[in-house]
């Protein structure tokens, strides 16, 4: 009999009815003073033999407050003698107050059919205004003294129950075994020595009841009241229409409940509750809903956006131990439609302030910037970011023209899903910068009738337009480029002037100015041509008078040149006409060349030449060659003599007129009779003057020129002797032939 409350109580637990979720905790919140006592009233009535469960939320933790059983009140011992629970109405009544019992309770009552409501209420603990804070705390007083004392006492008492129990019912289980326990712990013989009792099962008598007993109403004091990890740090992000698994940290789950609620932040309603007879699960979640009863995991199919919130699970287990936990899941709505717009559709550098908003679909929305690939980051100056839920606005004060080259993206992102927006440009109308004009150092004389031009040039967005001035007046030349020949047809350039150019931009309205350029245009030097004497110069006798002049063109220097070197004044050689003329006194034949007549101006230089020819000669005549030679040997005579024109020459041997008219004078094979005298006679038609010198010459035998007779004349000497004996020989025969010879008789 004394079992039956017991057993008939932890049986309820493993049976489960409906789980709707009900409104059995008024709005909140509910305000109590600091120090004061507080009762969190509820919306039902006679709740006996159920279980009530108060827990407590900081917002970041959820810890028991005080469990309420057939077997009584179990405290958490942050809430030790300061707490009640009222049976019939299942109000919370809490006092002194602390401030950190300031949070969200939350209320589990379970019917003895298995079916669970649940409720939250704020309760906000507040100082009152007249409230005294002193500088320093007070001493404590004996009440406090004597609370702190029967607090330790307690905690010893409990201590040693718990372990003179453990001990005792080791004891009986060891006796009643029967067998050897496979290596099982202890803890693992008593939960199974529990579940056995819970199921009816198991029947002990006597002191082994009361110990059981004990030990039951010792697990469900001290397990109730240990807060446990039973769900990991959230939030857990899931994309809606799709699903989520919110996982916990159990495994292997001996529970008899798996409860899990929803809070939405203002109310708080059942989910799911997982027991002996089955899951049972909210109308709002039916088809959508599983637990997996090995593990607690809750999987939720088809998620709306309601369903994001506060998830708490609660296990209750065989022995009534509670363990609580709380995760927040967000429903995020898909990443979509990210788009750029801009304040404006075009800009002006410098004068505008560009402001760039990106909008898009989907939750808890985090939006970047990049410029290409860098990130866009915001100086809080001149260029500054504002984020709002589903926007972002990127604003650049004073927009440069670099800032918005591009292209440009807005990124949209969330935990779970990422979108980029096509890419922006904006057009940022720039210039004109600074303005050049091409060359920026041009000669200070151009040539005209060249291709000489100026270039003028800038950077602008639009392209700018120009105009031209020259010395601070407007010309028609609209075009970046002012050539010479415009300027020729402004009557422009004979003297030195400037010239500018002036950029505009249409969208800008800003103009600016080049640096001026100075030139002027000459002529170039061109029909050179040099005049001198007509008639026959001689030597000694004659003068010369040349003269340079140009057709066109401006003469700045004159040079005179003579075979190529400068032609120097001297008493002879005279300069006059600002050096256009040069006259040559009394001729010589050094005067003889070329004379060449430079004209030279900035822009050019031309030139003319003159030959000159002076007559002379011819000068004393000169023959050179062999005075000996031998027999056969070849000769040549040279005859020279200076003279201009050339001279012609004529030659006499031994005092009579050859047929020899050149210079040389050749005999291929000397004789003897070539020996004598040889005269050579140079003439100059034009001057009519003639010169004569002569030359000897000896032919001899070979070797006589040096030692007696040579070679050829010993030879025929030889001959002739032999001759003449060969002769005298044949003479003796013939003779001997023709005298008879007398006889001896």
């Amino acid at each position: 009999m004394h079992l039956f409350p017991l057993k008939s109580l932890l049986l309820l637990l493993f049976f489960t009815g409906c789980c709707v979720g009900q409104s059995i905790l008024p709005p909140g919140p509910v305000e109590a003073m600091l120090g004061r006592n507080v009762t969190l009233k509820t919306l039902v009535e006679n709740p006996y033999s159920s279980f009530i469960i108060w827990n407590c939320s900081d917002g970041k933790d959820v810890d028991n407050v005080a469990t309420l059983d057939p077997s009584g009140l179990k405290v958490s011992e942050h809430y030790e003698g300061r707490l009640s629970i009222n049976t019939n109405n299942a109000y919370l009544t809490l006092g002194p107050l602390k401030m950190e019992d300031s949070g969200f309770y939350t209320i589990y009552i379970v019917a003895e059919d298995g079916a669970s409501t649940t409720g939250e209420v704020e309760l906000q603990v507040v100082t009152p205004a007249t409230t005294f804070v002193p500088t320093s705390a007070p001493p404590e007083t004996t009440e406090q003294c004597i609370g702190y004392l029967v607090a330790l006492t307690v905690c010893a008492v409990v201590i040693t129950i718990l372990l003179a129990g453990y001990l005792f019912f080791y004891k009986w289980m060891k006796n009643k075994r029967s067998r050897p326990s496979n290596g099982r712990n202890v803890e693992q013989q008593v939960l199974q020595q529990f579940r056995l009792f819970v199921l009816g099962r198991l029947e002990p008598s006597g002191m082994d009841l009361f110990a059981l007993k004990s030990l039951l109403l010792l697990f469900l004091f001290v397990g109730r009241c240990a807060a446990q990890d039973v769900l990991p740090p959230g939030p857990v992000d899931a994309i809606l229409g799709r699903n989520v698994t919110l996982k916990t940290l159990i495994d292997k789950s001996e529970y008899s409940f798996i409860i899990w609620n929803h809070s939405d932040g203002k109310e708080q309603d059942n989910v799911a509750t997982l027991g002996p007879s089955g899951l049972k699960v909210n109308e709002r979640f039916e088809g959508r809903v599983s637990i997996n009863a090995t593990n607690g995991y809750l999987s939720l199919f088809s998620l709306k956006s309601e369903d994001s919130g506060d998830y708490s699970i609660n296990l209750i287990a065989a022995d009534g131990t509670t363990s609580t936990g709380e995760i927040k899941l967000q429903v995020l709505e898909p990443v979509s439609d990210v788009l750029i717009k801009p304040n404006m559709p075009e800009a002006i550098e410098h004068n505008s302030t560009v402001v760039l908003n990106c909008s898009a679909k989907g939750s808890f929305l985090k939006f970047t910037w990049t410029n290409g690939t860098m990130p866009i980051v915001a100086d809080g100056k001149r260029v500054t970011l504002k984020t709002e839920e589903a926007s972002s606005s990127l604003t650049f004060a004073g927009v440069l023209r670099t800032d918005l080259v591009g292209p440009i993206y807005c990124t949209a992102a969330n935990a779970l899903e990422t979108e980029k927006s096509a890419p922006f440009n904006l057009t940022v109308y720039y210039g004109p910068d600074e303005v050049t004009v091409s060359p920026a150092k041009p000669p200070q004389y151009i040539r005209a009738k060249s291709d000489f031009n100026l270039t003028c040039s800038t950077r602008s967005s639009p392209p700018a337009t120009f105009q031209w001035y020259h010395k601070e007046t407007l010309m028609e030349a609209m075009d970046p480029v002012l050539t010479l020949q415009i300027i020729e047809k402004h009557g422009l350039g004979k003297e030195m002037g400037s010239y500018m150019c002036k950029a505009k931009n249409a969208k800008t309205e800003r103009v600016a100015s080049s640096p001026a350029v100075t030139f002027a245009v000459m002529e170039a030097i061109s029909g050179v041509k040099i005049t001198g004497p007509t008639e026959v110069l001689f030597a000694g006798n004659s003068t010369a008078n040349l003269t340079c002049q140009a057709t066109a063109g401006t003469v700045k220097t004159k040079t005179w040149l003579k075979d190529g070197k400068p032609l120097m004044a001297s008493t002879r050689v005279v300069y006059y006409n600002n050096m256009s003329s040069v006259f040559i006194n009394m001729l010589q034949k050094e005067d003889n060349g070329e004379y060449k007549c430079q004209l030279s101006n900035p822009v050019n230089t031309d030139g003319a030449s003159y030959k000159m020819v002076v007559n002379y000669g011819p000068e004393q005549a000169v023959v050179r060659g062999e005075e000996a030679v031998e027999v056969n040997d070849p000769i040549k005579l040279t005859c020279a003599a200076m003279s201009v024109p050339a001279a012609t020459y004529t030659w006499k041997f031994n005092g009579t007129e050859t047929k020899i008219t050149t210079a040389d004078y050749i005999i291929e094979k000397a004789a003897y009779k070539n020996t004598g005298t040889y005269t050579c006679q140079a003439s100059n038609s034009v001057t009519g003057k003639s010169s004569t010198t002569t030359h000897n010459l000896s032919v001899k035998e070979e070797g006589a020129l040096d030692e007696g007779l040579s070679d050829g004349a010993i030879a025929g000497i030889v001959i002739a002797v032999l001759v003449a004996l060969g002769a005298a020989i044949g003479l003796i025969f013939y003779c001997r032939q023709k005298v008879p010879v007398e006889s001896p008789y």
